[in-house]
């Protein structure tokens, strides 16, 4: 990918954290796409590598026996205590964040926060509609052999046409 998508990235946060300013407080703790969590735990998963120092995140997963999974989700339930306000501030205040996840890039940034902002919007039937643009670049990033072993997906003989996307 050699398109920069730090222009998409900060798009997406921007749309996300408009959303979640905007939601009633009871929507914080409603069940998401994510097993177990609810909306206040995946904000503070995406937020976690703004709010983290790699000392910091390298001793939690050290607490966790090395196991991110573990790890994200106990940092995840204990982070998620604090307002909404609050979690959608770290959206906001990270809009433009480099960030990126070992070895994905903007695009494995963008993924991540396209899928998790999905995890939200699906769950609560809010309709948040993805630019082709952007949804190209999270399809492609789902779909290499590396992404489809993590979620345990198989997309073998699913076609996507050009025109699904217009």
């Amino acid at each position: 990918m050699t398109a920069d998508l730090r222009p998409e990235l900060a798009a997406n946060r921007r749309e996300l954290a408009d959303l979640l300013a905007g939601l009633p407080d009871d929507s914080w703790d409603a069940p998401t796409l994510c097993a177990g969590w609810r909306v206040r735990e995946v904000v503070a998963h995406l937020t976690m590598p703004f709010r983290y120092s790699t000392g910091r995140l390298l001793a939690e997963l050290a607490r966790s026996g090395l196991r991110f999974d573990r790890m994200s989700d106990r940092c995840a339930r204990r982070d998620a205590k604090v307002s909404g306000a609050r979690l959608a501030a770290a959206v906001r205040d990270n809009i433009t964040n480099p960030w990126r996840p070992p070895g994905g890039g903007f695009e494995g940034a963008l993924v991540h926060d396209v899928i998790h902002g999905l995890d939200i919007t699906v769950a609560l039937g809010i309709d948040q509609p993805i630019p082709p643009d952007r949804l190209r670049v999270v399809l492609d990033g789902v779909t290499k052999p590396a992404s489809r072993k993590h979620f345990g997906i198989d997309l073998t003989g699913i076609e996507l046409r050009a025109d699904d996307l217009d």
